[in-house]
């Protein structure tokens, strides 16, 4: 039996509710136990791993899956099988695209999810991701997506936009306070762990540089965590690294499980719900420069913004370069080091396109793009500072006022060091 198709039969069990009676059934065919053991325990599992041996790979394949991994998680071992080291993969996806035996699988979340939605006796909430426009057809308004969730057995759904507009307040404030001078410069974008990993453990030297801002993710989590204690959070996203990031020690608290936007787009085949047949219900919390966040560019445009709002135009004006993809991202780092760059507000993004090009989006990363620029121009709001969900929701979670979200203690304040 391959993984996919063990993968099949454990998912469509779980969601008739006899997964315990397919196990048993199990024992007639030849699996790998591991197998098993990483679909309904994710959370022992590194973000990729390897399904079997690769005595079928040539040397050249070998040390092909190796090289690409730019974060040295792939080692070959005494067996000649590639090793993956847990302590380093951030699940980039780079191996997955390049091994040519397909004998590398992703880590898969969805029915370890799906039991704690059926366990749980606290709310469950969906955190889709600012790229989830249009993933799931263009006939899935964000109102009909929130319909879906709720017949999926989620509490709701929650837009991770609206928390792009509290960290785009966090690093416009930052940007004002640190950005005094012509040679000052920040590193961003807080929304994406491969470019904050690229940094982390290549750049280290400009870490400083980073501010010091949890992802919007991790904000939405530790929210609505703090709002509604007990409650069980889901992101939905198109990006790997993402299962990676919400285990990290220092901000684990945040979000239990990770999918993908292919994983939610298999639960609802296999559910027999079809998003666009639902009634709507709409919530519109964001901002423009929240929602644009799912593209390469769209954070500078939100500090941009914000910045200047924030001082009255008496701040330094952004100054802001982008980088498309991981290997832009090191291209500019090395740039960096160099002395080459002169913006002052440098912003990478691990995928081209940013996480509309993640490499679990649906559709075409050029459409995702149009279809998240469209909704921007939708928004109520051109910024969080117009936003007056932003400022109900950071007083309820118990900030005064917006300068507050600099203190070294808030929930959405990370350490780099």
């Amino acid at each position: 039996m391959t993984f996919i198709e063990l993968y099949n039969r454990i998912l469509k069990a779980e969601v008739e509710g006899n997964l315990d009676r397919e196990l048993d059934s199990l024992g007639t065919y030849y699996y790998d136990p591991h197998h098993i053991d990483c679909l309904l325990h994710p959370e022992k599992c590194t973000p990729v791993w390897r399904l079997g041996d690769c005595s079928d790979c040539s040397d050249e394949d070998k040390e092909l899956c190796a090289g690409r991994c730019l974060f040295e998680a792939i080692t070959i071992d005494e067996k000649g099988n590639a090793a993956i080291d847990p302590d380093k993969c951030i699940g980039c996806a780079e191996c997955l695209e390049k091994c040519r035996k397909n004998n590398l699988a992703e880590r898969k979340d969805l029915i370890a999810a799906l039991a704690a939605i059926k366990n749980a006796d606290a709310p469950v909430y969906a955190l889709v991701a600012p790229a989830f426009i249009g993933q799931f057809s263009k006939d899935v308004t964000p109102g009909k997506l929130r319909s879906a969730f709720k017949k999926l057995g989620f509490a709701g759904m929650v837009e991770v936009a609206l928390f792009a507009d509290i960290l785009t307040l966090r690093e416009a404030l930052e940007f004002n306070r640190r950005v005094i001078h012509e040679e000052d410069f920040l590193l961003t974008s807080c929304c994406c762990p491969m470019w904050i990993a690229l940094i982390r453990r290549i750049y280290k030297q400009y870490i400083t540089h980073v501010p010091g801002s949890v992802s919007p993710m991790i904000a939405c989590g530790r929210s609505i965590k703090k709002l509604e204690p007990g409650a069980i959070t889901i992101f939905v996203g198109p990006c790997l690294a993402k299962k990676a990031e919400a285990r990290e020690p220092d901000i684990r608290d945040a979000v239990d499980y990770v999918l993908t936007f292919d994983e939610v787009s298999q639960l609802f085949e296999v559910t027999g719900i079809d998003p666009a047949e639902l009634d709507e219900d709409m919530r519109d919390h964001s901002s423009l420069g929240g929602r644009i966040y799912a593209r390469t560019g769209g954070v500078s445009e939100a500090v941009s913004a914000a910045a200047e709002r924030l001082s009255s135009g008496n701040s330094m004006p952004v100054r802001a370069i982008q980088a498309n993809g991981i290997r832009e991202c090191k291209a500019l780092m090395q740039q960096l080091q160099e002395g080459k760059i002169r913006h002052n507000f440098i912003e990478g993004m691990g995928c081209v396109g940013g996480c509309v090009g993640g490499p679990r989006a649906i559709i075409d990363r050029e459409l995702g793009r149009s279809n998240v620029d469209e909704y921007g121009k939708l928004a109520q709001f051109d910024t969080p500072i117009d936003n007056p969900y932003v400022i109900e929701l950071l007083n309820r979670l118990g900030f005064e006022k917006v300068e507050d979200l600099l203190a070294e203690e808030s929930m959405f304040t990370r350490d780099f060091s």
